[in-house]
């Protein structure tokens, strides 16, 4: 065999074993959450904290208004991460949050904003509507890459995942207390948690013509417009 030859076949035995390393070393993660009762627990944000992990994974997210209501209800988003907030509503909407993560102010408009906001800093922040005041939305801006929001099966999912030490942090909007980073390693497939909740019903539009709720926010919209 020919020096040439040596020299490929050592390049492709390093090839493949960078390969299967990669493959070996990051995994999927399920994470099983649900409340002190054992119920499924939606709408819970997962991060998995690498403090040495240089991972960014931020681009352009979105927080819509739809049927007088924000979609998503919760969000998690990495720090840098820009998001927009398209009305797609026939009404406008004036979306506001106080929160020290994030304090912004998009007054009265349809449609899509001019641009998206930058969420620059770590915490929760919360949305709502000047115009309709049941509007209520958050979003989790972490500082991993590695974040999750668990669906109506309480379930959040983690592909490609690094193995390695991370700190596991939890956060939902019904919490009942701060909860503690947990230390966990990876490799896992799966991992079952608990989250002490006080339940409530989520945000959704009034049924027209019930209540004063529909009427006022009206009435709110109008002397909004004559303002702006």
């Amino acid at each position: 065999m020919s020096a040439k030859q040596i020299r490929m076949l050592s390049w492709t035995a390093c090839l493949f074993s960078c390969v299967m390393c990669s493959t070996v070393l990051a995994g999927t993660l399920e994470v099983q959450l649900t409340d002190q009762q054992g119920v499924p627990l939606a709408d819970a944000v997962v991060e998995l904290y690498d403090p040495a992990s240089k991972v960014r994974q931020t681009g352009i997210k979105e927080v819509a208004q739809q049927d007088l209501t924000f979609r998503p209800f919760v969000s998690a988003v990495q720090v840098g991460t820009q998001i927009d907030f398209p009305n797609q509503d026939k009404t406008r909407h004036h979306v506001y949050s106080f929160s020290p993560a994030k304090t912004f102010e998009l007054k009265l408009y349809a449609g899509k904003p001019e641009a998206p906001l930058l969420f620059d800093k770590a915490g929760i922040v919360a949305l709502g509507c000047n115009i309709h005041d049941y509007m209520q939305a958050y979003i989790y801006v972490g500082e991993s890459a590695y974040l999750a929001v668990t669906d109506d099966k309480g379930v959040a999912v983690f592909p490609e995942v690094p193995d390695g030490s991370y700190q596991l942090k939890l956060w939902h909007p019904w919490q009942d207390q701060q909860v503690d980073p947990v230390q966990t390693t990876l490799p896992q497939q799966k991992l079952q948690l608990q989250l002490s909740v006080t339940r409530q019903v989520k945000p959704s539009r009034p049924k027209k013509g019930f209540g004063n709720n529909y009427q006022a926010a009206a009435l709110k919209s109008q002397r909004y417009a004559a303002t702006y």
